[in-house]
């Protein structure tokens, strides 16, 4: 009988032993499943937020962008459009000068002024400059005379840089109200028409005055 029970309570023992250890290994399984998954939880929450603050950051980009945009706006109309010859009978649009910006000069033959200007004109023509430098003759229009006349008058002076567009009865100087001559118009690399004045103006102001246009 002793021994009997001495059997029994080592089985019992036995038993008990088992069940703890099973219950431990369990526990512990547990916790190293929960820590996983706290693990993978934080994980997808740093994703989460990584990725917020990655489309935060390119909606500010993009916002940043749209500001400069708005900032490099030039104010002020349309420039008239239009397209011209040159002496050398090759199309020239101001439609195609988009992007760039552009100093326009109107002059005529017979203004002493303007013909004083002429060297000073082809040097600003011939420099590097962040704008592209016209002139605009309108023949047989306020006293200008015809076209072929004039051709063969400015081809006889030595300026190689200034380029020359007809306005045949000065239909684009109407469009750009010039009453005299020289006239000047800056005009924006979004076509916008910055200001029309007459009068001579020399090459470090009209470069100056380009500094402040977009």
């Amino acid at each position: 009988m002793k021994k009997n029970s001495l059997i029994f309570i080592g089985l019992a023992i036995l038993i008990i032993g088992t069940g703890i250890a099973l219950g431990i290994r369990s526990s512990k399984e547990n916790m190293e499943s929960n820590e996983m998954a706290e693990t993978t939880l934080a994980m997808n929450d740093e994703d989460s937020m990584m990725a917020e603050e990655t489309m935060m950051t390119d909606e500010s980009i993009a916002q940043g962008n749209m500001g400069s945009e708005e900032m490099m706006s030039n104010d002020g109309a349309l420039a008239p459009d239009f397209v011209l010859m040159n002496l050398e009978g090759e199309e020239v649009s101001l439609s195609s000068l988009k992007g760039e910006k552009v100093y326009v000069k109107f002059w005529a033959s017979w203004c002493s002024i303007c013909l004083a200007g002429l060297e000073e004109l082809d040097d600003l023509s011939s420099s590097d400059q962040d704008f592209k430098v016209i002139t605009i003759v309108s023949p047989d229009y306020n006293g200008e005379q015809s076209k072929d006349d004039f051709i063969t008058w400015f081809s006889s002076l030595d300026y190689k840089n200034i380029e020359v567009l007809l306005d045949e009865n000065g239909s684009i100087a109407k469009a750009f109200g010039v009453r005299a001559y020289p006239t000047s118009a800056y005009i924006g690399s979004d076509s916008i028409l910055i200001k029309s004045m007459p009068g001579h103006v020399d090459n470090q102001t009209i470069a100056e005055a380009f500094m402040s246009i977009y």
